[in-house]
């Protein structure tokens, strides 16, 4: 196996490394402040960061967004076919557009965001509904990478 290799079981069973709101506390905090300033439909910001969570492999943010997601009522349904949403029969075209949105933001490190993707979802937002899409995703991605990079652990549910 090479240094880039990994094996399931790093991947299962692990320590967290650390607490970033214990070793940074005043940035943790201002990341909480960012993600609670977002003004969004709360369903929607509830896709964007579970989507996004399934494109980085954030396990502990895919749980608890999911979590989130049914405790408010949303449709398992939806919830189980989020991670081929562009197949899916269960979302709205705003929700698409957002969907499409999150995709492109969360995989930027393959190009910019597309001019066809960014253009879709502002016909569906307006520009200030819009930044906080864009917000939305920015913020979870950023989670994800705190969750993953620190391995923290997915709290056993009854």
């Amino acid at each position: 196996m090479t240094a880039s290799e990994t094996s399931p079981s790093d991947h299962v069973a692990h320590e967290p490394r650390m607490s970033l709101a214990e070793q940074a506390p005043d940035v943790y905090r201002a990341m909480r402040a960012l993600d609670a300033s977002i003004q969004l439909d709360p369903v929607l910001r509830e896709l964007i960061k579970i989507r996004a969570s399934q494109l980085n492999g954030c396990a502990y943010c895919l749980d608890k967004h999911l979590h989130d997601a049914r405790a408010a009522g949303e449709a398992v349904q939806r919830l189980d076919t989020l991670g081929a949403w562009e197949e899916s029969p269960f979302f709205t075209a705003r929700e698409r557009a957002a969907l499409a949105l999150t995709d492109a933001i969360t995989r930027v490190a393959g190009g910019p965001v597309p001019d066809a993707v960014y253009d879709e979802a502002a016909r569906h937002f307006e520009d200030e509904e819009l930044a906080q899409v864009i917000f939305a995703a920015v913020a979870i991605n950023a989670w994800n990478r705190v969750a993953v990079s620190t391995k923290m652990r997915v709290p056993a549910r009854s």
